[in-house]
């Protein structure tokens, strides 16, 4: 049985040094399956066997001046923010301190050079900064040759500086060693900054928790620790530690880091809370109901560090080009340094011979810049979603949402709430002295139903504190309604049809009927003996949120919007009116809604298919989901199933996430492309220098180090 681990590796962001891991690690004994994910910074392994010698993996990891971290403790993100900046990082690591001290000798050369000093005590300087500085990216090469037989960026500067030497170029050839070393560290460190939103959301939950015991004292427990079961106190201002469901007490909490609500919510005894929230006034007696693995919180991270393993199709495109463009740069910088020498008679030697070309060409045959301006692009967007309550499966959904054309979204429960409430309540008794109240007297009959309708007039009873009655003989009117006795009178509640059958009423009570009706509404009448005594009016209420969202949806151009759902053509064209949809297919079984996405992707008006994202409540709506192009699910916080059911999970229901969503789809795409132009740009031109005898080695590291800080900076700005 194969067993799956995930693995980070701190400091990775060059793909070369990620290729070299994933080859050497995936010819292990033991090892199925590697993948290396340089955007990341992680390792995924599949093995045979869960008796697996890690250390070999660490070695090869080590071999390449990186360290695996097997488990992240609290206290190491704690000192990750200690050394926050960027002099204590290059002292961090002992190849970043060897290229402080190469690039203090590369200066002492220098300055030595400008007084006149005998070319041997500088040439010995330049050297002596070359073997301390260089010694890391000398061990590189060597690995890339010997273990990996992939030569990679570290050979390709090997190459570049021993040419130079050979020439006498020997500043030329330590100022190369320096900046390269550089570089590494500023894409390192950068690199890991942009990975350090996903990183904080690890501290979010408390390490520990207060549980109490059953004669009210409390103990301190980690969070690891505590049962399902248990019950814990969390006081005014602490940060919630599990997952669990009030049992005493009211308070606000700050649900923010998991549904990104910017206001507290009230919550008292049954409301859930999640861990990683914010208890902001009152003391609260919360239940676990899932282990600290389990909660809403882990599973996001989870979620979401698997999602950034998965590539988007412009990634995968990218890693394609890069293993192409290398050894391609490779091969035309050889025939550069030879064929003009041999077919024409130019110089091969000296400042602007055609060696010193090629080696500039060999520098820039680096893809780090190209390959790294996707997976950090995409990895902040999915962070910095994550942080609004929205999860995102992967850069492949990430890339789809800006394609999407058409939204269809499912009415009960996503545009509505979900829950039927009555919106109206007539006195149509025509009996001017009738003190009866007749909700009263609904909720009798109603409060021995469970049909929604009967709970929304029984709650609205309670709502106005009106004293409950008891009711005897209550009966079924299959299809209608119920009835019962009250008092000893007759009570019927039922609907408007059944009482135009059975009850006598006038003109008037059936125009109020038929109004509300044709706003929507469902009727209901209620009678006491053979009298109508009141009526009312229940719906399904639109969602605070459902119209901005539409509306936001629409400004932003080329998006239309329509509502599949299974209720009747006159309620679903009420709720899509006030909810500001373009289209609306009524009286649809869940199979219908499967077969209006499938013909929506197969042809829209122009001929051309519509790229769907369906919106629903991730349960229900499953087939859907799958259907379309993008399964988007409404209320993740409280539901471990609907975290697993949809490409995207609004985790707050929130459907005014869906602009952003769409707005950060789109800027991604062109961040990404706009990283991917200045990589390829940069490297022409440099390219172009170097040919025309121009440019230097110097310039060229210059140009590829900038070239990828650029990208990493750019794609990092995907996170505010």
């Amino acid at each position: 049985m194969s067993e799956t681990r995930t693995y980070k590796i701190a400091g990775l962001a060059c793909s070369d040094c990620a290729a070299r891991i994933q080859t050497q690690v995936r010819a292990l004994e033991g090892v199925r399956t590697c993948e290396v994910n340089p955007g990341t910074g992680t390792l995924t392994v599949q093995l045979d066997t869960s008796e697996f010698d890690l250390d070999r993996v660490s070695r090869i990891v080590e071999e390449t001046g990186h360290t695996l971290v097997v488990e992240r403790t609290r206290s190491a993100a704690s000192q990750d923010r200690a050394l926050a900046t960027f002099a204590r990082f290059l002292l961090s690591r002992t190849e970043m301190v060897l290229m402080t001290l190469a690039g203090g000798l590369t200066l002492v050369g220098l300055a030595l050079s400008l007084f006149r000093v005998p070319e041997l005590v500088t040439t010995a300087v330049f050297a002596l900064a070359i073997l301390v500085g260089g010694a890391p990216v000398f061990r590189q090469a060597l690995n890339e040759g010997w273990r990996a037989r992939m030569p990679g960026i570290d050979t390709l500067m090997v190459i570049a500086v021993c040419g130079a030497m050979l020439i006498g170029q020997w500043s030329e050839a330590a100022i190369v060693v320096v900046l390269f070393s550089l570089g590494e560290a500023l894409e390192s460190y950068a690199t890991e900054r942009s990975r350090g939103a996903l990183e904080s959301l690890l501290d979010l939950a408390p390490p520990t928790a207060l549980v109490l015991r059953p004669d009210g004292t409390t103990d301190l427990l980690p969070v690891e620790a505590v049962a399902v079961g248990a019950r814990v106190l969390v006081r005014p201002g602490d940060r919630i530690a599990v997952d669990g469901v009030v049992r005493a007490g009211r308070s606000a909490v700050d649900q923010a880091a998991i549904t990104g609500e910017s206001v507290p919510v009230d919550k008292a005894a049954g409301d859930e809370v999640y861990a990683g929230t914010i208890n902001t006034s009152g003391a609260l007696e919360v239940e676990v109901t899932r282990r600290a693995v389990d909660s809403t919180l882990s599973r996001m991270i989870t979620l979401v560090q698997e999602a950034q393993a998965r590539q988007a199709p412009v990634q995968r495109f990218v890693d394609r080009f890069a293993r192409v463009y290398t050894p391609a740069v490779t091969l035309i910088a050889a025939l550069i340094a030879g064929v003009p020498p041999l077919l024409w008679g130019q110089p091969f030697w000296g400042d602007n011979g055609w060696l010193m070309r090629a080696l500039q060409l060999l520098v820039l045959a680096c893809p780090c810049a190209l390959v790294i301006s996707t997976p950090v692009s995409v990895v902040s967007a999915l962070t910095h979603a994550a942080r609004r309550g929205v999860l995102i499966k992967g850069g492949q959904t990430l890339e789809r949402l800006g394609e999407v054309t058409l939204f269809a979204f499912d009415k009960t429960g996503t545009l509505t709430e979900g829950k039927p409430v009555a919106t109206d309540i007539l006195k149509v008794c025509e009996d001017a002295d009738c003190t009866r109240n007749g909700l009263q007297l609904a909720a009798a009959v109603e409060a021995q139903s469970s049909h929604p309708l009967a709970r929304a007039l029984v709650a609205e009873a309670q709502a106005q504190a009106l004293t409950p009655l008891p009711a005897q003989d209550v009966t079924v009117l299959e299809g209608h309604g119920v009835t019962g006795r009250v008092n000893g009178e007759r009570v019927t509640v039922a609907s408007h049809p059944y009482f135009d059958a059975v009850f006598p009423h006038s003109e008037a009570v059936c125009r109020e009927a038929e109004r509300l009706a044709a706003e929507g509404r469902t009727v209901t009448l209620v009678g006491h003996e053979e009298s109508v005594c009141s009526l009312f009016a229940i719906a399904d209420t639109l969602r605070p949120a459902s119209a901005e969202a539409l509306a936001a949806l629409r400004e932003l151009g080329g998006l239309r919007t329509v509502m599949l759902t299974g209720d009747g053509i006159t309620v679903a064209e009420a709720i899509a009116r006030a909810a500001g949809v373009d289209e609306v297919r009524a009286g649809l079984l869940p199979e219908d809604k499967v077969n209006a996405i499938r013909n929506l992707q197969r042809a829209a008006g122009n001929g051309s298919g519509e790229v769907v994202a369906f919106v629903g409540d991730g349960i229900n709506d499953a087939p859907a989901l799958a259907q379309a192009d993008v399964g988007i699910a409404m209320g993740g916080a409280g539901s471990q199933q609907v975290l697993e059911t949809a490409d995207v999970v609004l985790m707050g229901d929130d459907l005014r996430q869906l602009p952003f969503l769409v707005r950060l789809s789109r800027h991604t795409r062109r961040t990404v492309r706009a990283n991917i132009i200045f990589a390829m740009t940069v490297k022409a031109a440099i390219f172009g220098l170097a040919a025309a005898g121009v440019g230097s080695l110097w310039l060229a590291i210059v140009a590829d180090v900038g070239a990828s800080l650029a990208v990493i900076l750019n794609g990092m700005r995907l996170q505010k």
